[in-house]
């Protein structure tokens, strides 16, 4: 086994195990701690909750109502930390949430130009839809909105990402031998931009 491997086959066990054992109610476990601001990746997450869909573990529907109900429920905690700690708070231990000051002015300048739309667009956004929540609350968006959109937002991106592992669920027996080249292959691009992300935001984080 390759240092990668070694690295990420504990990721996808950990996902493969937790959405098999607790069903729909672990992949909104796992989508509620992606949205508490922890980098477990829905791009992994949700495909497997599609590949048990196509082997009539639960449906689709229920796959992609569980990532945004998890969505929803991990958001709430990030909002009304910054809703309640405010600029000044994330400005001081924002780099605790990988926040910067640049990610500050992006999400004002977001919430000017598309208002409350903003949060709905973010959650179909790769990496941004992680950490959009703190500066929703410090922006002060309305609660019930917030809420809504945030919903919808990761509905759609949840079931997209399920009918993906549907597409790839079906054929899973076929590549049985080489299916986890592609787990791994899938989580390493995502920890290849995490690093990335992470590396930006410590530039920034520095420069702030």
């Amino acid at each position: 086994m390759s240092a990668l491997d070694t690295i990420l086959a504990p990721i996808v066990q950990f996902i493969e195990h937790t959405v098999t054992n607790m069903g729909a109610f672990g992949v909104a476990l796992l989508m509620a701690i992606e949205s508490c601001n922890i980098p477990l990746p829905s791009e992994a997450i949700l495909p497997f909750a599609g590949y048990l869909v196509s082997k009539g573990v639960f449906n689709i529907h229920t796959a992609a109502f569980a990532g945004a109900i998890g969505c929803v429920l991990g958001s709430i905690p990030s909002y009304y930390l910054g809703y309640w700690g405010g600029r000044p708070f994330v400005e001081k231990y924002g780099k605790w949430f990988l926040i910067s000051k640049k990610d500050l002015e992006m999400a004002d300048k977001w919430s000017a130009k598309y208002g409350d739309w903003a949060f709905f667009i973010c959650r179909m956004l790769p990496v941004v839809r992680t950490f959009i929540s703190l500066p929703a609350g410090i922006l002060k968006a309305n609660y019930p909105k917030f809420v809504v959109f945030t919903f919808l937002g990761s509905l759609i991106w949840s079931y997209f990402l399920v009918y993906v592992g549907v597409k790839l669920g079906q054929h899973r027996e076929a590549f049985k031998a080489i299916w986890h080249q592609f787990d791994y292959a899938i989580v390493g691009i995502i920890l290849v931009l995490g690093i990335l992300y992470l590396y930006r935001h410590f530039k920034h984080l520095k420069e702030s």
